[in-house]
């Protein structure tokens, strides 16, 4: 099979169901940057990690793809939605569990400190636009209100996550400053 199929060649893809959109549409532009930010989470797999930030890291690339299989299927009603309640309250688990090994914040924080936690913090601001893009997608087509929820959570997971990352690395969180 070749990589090239030649048939998006006029501005359309397809979808789940043997649906054709323009490459313009809300949900393309959706799961496109769900894919942004799962590319973008393997660049933070290539350093050095503790083993539960790697296993984690690696589970939610894997849920990256069922969030994006499921803004890809324009059929609501479809069994092939897969984004549940209980992926989210998983990410919820691990915010509480991370929590704990933190100070509480006193004021904002600056991304930044490790590498690893840097590039975190930017996965998070691609998983923030592609939750944003989600919901302008559902006001416009309905999708698994799940993806929303997934996303939302995720962007709360990855900054505390990079947070943890610095103090596991005796980096300190960088204080805004007015």
């Amino acid at each position: 099979m070749k990589i090239y199929t030649k048939t998006g060649d006029d501005g359309n893809t397809g979808l789940q169901g043997n649906y054709r959109i323009s490459k313009s549409h809300p949900r393309i532009i959706s799961y496109g940057t769900v894919d942004e930010a799962n590319a973008s989470l393997g660049v933070v797999l290539t350093n050095s990690l503790d083993d539960d930030v790697r296993q984690i890291l690696t589970e939610i690339q894997n849920d990256l793809f069922l969030v994006g299989a499921d803004l890809s299927n324009p059929n609501l009603n479809d069994v092939k939605n897969r984004v549940s309640l209980d992926m989210i309250k998983k990410l919820e688990q691990y915010v509480d569990k991370f929590e704990l090994e933190l100070p509480p914040l006193k004021n904002f924080i600056l991304p930044g400190g490790d590498t690893a936690a840097a590039q975190l913090h930017y996965v998070r601001t691609v998983v923030r636009r592609a939750e944003s893009q989600t919901v302008q997608l559902s006001e416009k087509d309905e999708i698994n209100s799940n993806c929303i929820k997934y996303l939302n959570r995720l962007s709360d997971l990855f900054f505390v996550m990079g947070r943890l990352i610095n103090k596991r690395k005796n980096r300190e969180d960088i204080p805004w400053k007015i």
